[in-house]
């Protein structure tokens, strides 16, 4: 080995490394936690829903969404177990990719029909990116263009 090799191994990760993708697991397994026990406990009207303040087109569209009598409970359902797989550090790349889809409509729906509640979707978005490029080994056999059957 080089020098500079041996130097690189022996360097050990620095903080931000090391504790970085813990914390953002555990950030975004509490946003989506606390989204799906909240949409799940209004959806079972257990919980009053918030006050409608929307836009005419955010709300219209969350009307359509509660009127298929299980879009909700399915995106909440799916919120709250992405965020007790993420809190409990298991099976990560699968609830990252199960969520994916619920994070880009999230950030789609802020900015095309409620730009001032931008922000949480952002912050979501930034920690799905983030950990999906943590995580990128776990995914690169999904990213292969051809795959044989076992």
């Amino acid at each position: 080995m080089t020098i500079q090799t041996e130097k690189m191994a022996e360097r050990k990760p620095n903080f931000a490394r090391k504790y970085l993708p813990t914390v953002a697991r555990i950030l975004m397994g509490l946003l989506f936690l606390m989204a799906g026990a909240t949409g799940l406990l209004m959806s079972l009207h257990v919980m009053p829903p918030p006050p409608d303040n929307l836009p005419a087109g955010a709300a219209a569209f969350n009307g359509a969404l509660a009127k298929t009598g299980y879009m909700m409970q399915l995106s909440s359902g799916t919120d709250l177990l992405v965020g007790v797989l993420l809190l409990c550090n298991r099976f990560v790349p699968l609830a990252l990719a199960l969520i994916a889809p619920i994070v880009v409509n999230i950030v789609a729906f802020h900015l095309f029909l409620a730009p001032s509640g931008i922000g949480p979707g952002l912050v979501a978005a930034a920690l799905e990116v983030y950990l999906a490029w943590v995580y990128r080994k776990a995914f690169l056999p999904m990213l292969a263009a051809r795959v044989s059957p076992v």
